[in-house]
């Protein structure tokens, strides 16, 4: 997907991006290009690809879930899939990265230092110890190409205020993964409030954005130790 059609597409989907905005995000991309050398962050580097299936894909979801004004946290974030992407396009928005290898959280701070970003910050720790000390700090947890549902809802749940949502980016076995995940989403209080299923507009490939609202506390014997969580998913 070339670039003047990433823009465009946005456009038609209500996100339109300034000149340093588009600069922030080519910035990044030769920054993640850069970095991808010397360590693991993608096996995707080609210009037109990262553009479609990282920058649009981490996108597709807010063109129904309005971000302005929230607190989110980016669980996992990785190589900043998909929070930069969101602290570049939306100005408005404030988002944590959490991140538990120190390597990553070190260029996620190198890129947010470069792009000069106020409204993104990096923690380098893990999700289930992170929420015991965080407890509904967030209006939405989001996970991109993390782990498996009902493993993700459990590590995210006490993170979200009530009325919050979990947001879970995922591929074309997205509908399984939810039938699987049902007992965690009854057991952890949440209910399925949205999936959005899509397709990548070259690639075609297969997108489906889930998003989870929570209803009520999480039951404080949750998060389970990942070892348990792990080997014994709810």
């Amino acid at each position: 997907m070339k670039k003047e059609d990433f823009y465009l597409y946005l456009e038609e989907n209500g996100l339109i991006l300034s000149s340093s905005q588009k600069e922030n995000l080519q910035k990044y991309y030769l920054l993640l290009c850069k970095y991808n050398e010397v360590m693991n962050l993608t096996g995707i580097v080609e210009e037109e690809e990262v553009y479609e299936k990282h920058f649009l894909d981490c996108l597709l979801f807010s063109f129904k879930y309005p971000l302005d004004n929230k607190y989110g946290i980016d669980v996992g974030s990785g190589a900043g899939f998909p929070g930069l992407v969101l602290a570049i396009c939306y100005p408005k928005l404030k988002i944590d990265l959490l991140e538990p290898l120190n390597k990553r959280c070190n260029f996620l701070n190198t890129v947010i230092d470069e792009l000069k970003l106020d409204n993104v910050k990096v923690i380098n720790d893990r999700g289930e110890t992170y929420c015991i000390k965080n407890e509904e700090k967030y209006d939405f947890a989001i996970a991109r190409a993390v782990a498996k549902l009902n493993i993700l809802l459990e590590i995210c749940a006490k993170l979200i205020k009530i009325n919050g949502h979990f947001i879970a980016l995922k591929g074309k076995i997205a509908l399984e993964e939810i039938k699987e995940a049902s007992n965690a989403i009854l057991v952890l209080d949440f209910n399925l409030d949205s999936v959005i299923s899509d397709h990548l507009p070259t690639s075609k490939d297969a997108r489906t954005n889930i998003f989870l609202q929570k209803i009520k506390k999480t039951n404080s014997k949750y998060p389970r130790n990942y070892g348990q969580i792990k080997k014994h998913p709810l």
